[in-house]
């Protein structure tokens, strides 16, 4: 079965909480960012290249960090995946890392025959609290359209190729339902630490638009 299969779980009132409840609050926020940002660099206080390094920081070490443990968990311990499963919100909130806006989480798990991948169709919720930043590239009009009308196709842009029996689900995310997906674990990390496990794992993993990394190229 190679069709894809787009979830909306949560379609009722999408759109208009997207419009008003989210995009305003981000592209508001994302001004007032901007405008600090101008000031300070014209009065010679900051290094625009230093904000970018803090971005990056954020987008692709600290955020997904967050995430990357609740993966290696429910790696290693068959108890959290369940509750993972169960209820995501509160297993992750476990951890520590809970959504500033109260937002619900739900976790994909991919598996031999199926592969999760993470969209917003309508903005680009993101579920902040376990991968950071959402990189440039969930935001653009491009990735959005083309993950729900060819998943398989943005898959090998990312340089993703899934058996042709593998089944794709797409699941787009709102501003009350965010999602994490747990990619596979890769064969050779049997007996691994969490921490160890947690390296395996990267931000476009728990995407959809990566897989976890092999153990062979940590070594």
């Amino acid at each position: 079965m190679s069709g894809h299969h787009h979830d909306h779980d949560h379609d009722h009132g999408h759109a208009h909480d997207h419009d008003h409840d989210h995009d305003n609050r981000y592209s508001d926020m994302e001004a007032r960012v901007k405008a600090l940002e101008t000031l300070l660099t014209e009065k010679g206080l900051i290094d625009p290249a230093a904000i970018d390094a803090i971005v990056e920081t954020y987008e692709t070490r600290v955020g997904p960090r967050n995430g990357a443990r609740v993966v290696a968990k429910a790696w290693a311990d068959p108890a959290f995946a369940e509750w993972l499963k169960r209820d995501a919100t509160a297993a992750i909130a476990s951890l520590g890392y809970t959504g500033r806006q109260g937002e619900h989480m739900r976790a994909v798990f991919n598996t031999p025959d199926t592969h999760n991948l993470v969209v917003c169709t309508l903005c680009s919720c993101y579920p902040w609290s376990v991968l950071g930043l959402p990189p440039v590239w969930y935001k653009a009009p491009a990735y959005r359209s083309k993950a729900v009308i060819d998943p398989r196709g943005v898959l090998a842009e990312f340089g993703v190729t899934l058996p042709s029996g593998t089944q794709i689900r797409v699941w787009d995310s709102t501003a009350e339902l965010r999602y994490l997906v747990i990619p596979l674990r890769p064969d050779g990390s049997e007996g691994w630490s969490e921490k160890a496990l947690a390296d395996l794992v990267t931000r476009d993993a728990m995407i959809g638009t990566g897989l976890a990394l092999l153990p062979e190229t940590l070594r």
